[in-house]
C-alpha cells in the first residue's frame, strides 16, 4: 500500500454539543445537518477548493491548497451559519468550530490523511469557541496579510497529544460579510430598492406539523441564494420569520419593509 508526505492545510470542524441536540431529537438534528452539508457546506467547500477528506460524525476533516483558501471558506460558512441561526432557540442551534493548521500529513493510496497535520488542526479546533475559528501559528503566517479580519492571539495552548506547546490565533469574525441580508429597520428613502426581497415563511402543506422544519429550511435556502446576486437588499431571516402565521397582504409587507419583490410559496409577487 503507497503512501506519499506533503505539506497542506487542514481544516477540521465538528458541531457544537452534538450529542445534546442528537438526545433531543436525533432524526431532526440529523436532518438539519444533511441539508447543511448539501446547500451550505459541500458547495462552499468545492467554491474554495477544497476536498473533504473524511466525515466523522458531526465532525469533518477538509485539505485545501492554501490556507487563505481554507480561512475564506470557513468565514462564509461561519457567518451563513449567524444569519441562519437569527431567530433559533440557543438550545437547538447547530454551530460549528473550526481549527485550520498547515503541516506535513501522509496521503494514503485511497486519500486519507494521517499524521501531526491532522491531529494539530484537530486539538486546535477543540480550543475554538461556538461559532469560531482558530489556526495554529503556522497557518495564521500564511494570511496575517492576506485577508482583512484581525486575529486574537491566544498565546501558547498545550494541546492533548502534542508534544510542544502551540501558538493558537482566533479570527475576529467581523458582522459584515459577502451577503448583505438586512435586518428590520427598511432603508431611509422612500422608493425601494430595484433589487429588493424578502422571503416569507413557506407554508408546510402536510398534516404533519414535525415537518415544519422543511419548509423553514426552503425559506432559509431561498433567503441565503438571494443575498449572493450582486447589489441586491435582502431582509433578514429572523424579520421574515415575524410574518410566519400572520395573514398580511404582500402589499402591506412590502411596504413595511421598504422591498420591491415578495415571496412565498412557490412563487414571486412583485407589488410595485
Amino acid at each position: 500500500m503507497s503512501e506519499a508526505r506533503k505539506i497542506a492545510a487542514i481544516l477540521v470542524s465538528d458541531v457544537v454539543g452534538y450529542s445534546r441536540l442528537a438526545g433531543v431529537d436525533e432524526d431532526r438534528t440529523l436532518a438539519r445537518l444533511r441539508a447543511l452539508r448539501s446547500d451550505l457546506i459541500d458547495p462552499t467547500i468545492s467554491v474554495h477548493h477544497g476536498r473533504i477528506v473524511k466525515r466523522t460524525g458531526d465532525g469533518s476533516v477538509i485539505e485545501f491548497r492554501s490556507v487563505v483558501d481554507a480561512v475564506r471558506c470557513a468565514l462564509e460558512v461561519q457567518r451563513t451559519m449567524v444569519e441562519r441561526n437569527a431567530g433559533v432557540p440557543p438550545e437547538r442551534r447547530i454551530e460549528f468550530r473550526v481549527g485550520i493548521h498547515l503541516g506535513d500529513v501522509v496521503e494514503e493510496a485511497d486519500g486519507d490523511l494521517m499524521g501531526d497535520g491532522v491531529n494539530i488542526a484537530a486539538r486546535v479546533e477543540g480550543v475554538c469557541e461556538p461559532g469560531g475559528i482558530c489556526l495554529s501559528e503556522d497557518a495564521y503566517r500564511q494570511v496575517r496579510d492576506r485577508v482583512k479580519e484581525e486575529f486574537a492571539d491566544l498565546g501558547d495552548r498545550e494541546l492533548k497529544n502534542i508534544a510542544r506547546p502551540i501558538r493558537v490565533y482566533a479570527v475576529k469574525i467581523g458582522s459584515e460579510s459577502g451577503a448583505q441580508a438586512l435586518p428590520a429597520s427598511p432603508p431611509d428613502n422612500k422608493k425601494p430598492p430595484r433589487l429588493s426581497f424578502v422571503v416569507l415563511p413557506f407554508v408546510n402543506l402536510s398534516n404533519d406539523p414535525a415537518q415544519d422544519y422543511f419548509a423553514d429550511g426552503v425559506t432559509e435556502n431561498l433567503t441565503t441564494e438571494l443575498t449572493r446576486v450582486r447589489n441586491s437588499f435582502v431582509i433578514a431571516r429572523n424579520t421574515a420569520f415575524s410574518y410566519k402565521g400572520r395573514h398580511l397582504d404582500v402589499r402591506q409587507i412590502g411596504r413595511e419593509l421598504n422591498v420591491r419583490y415578495v415571496l412565498e410559496g412557490l412563487g414571486a409577487t412583485g407589488w410595485r
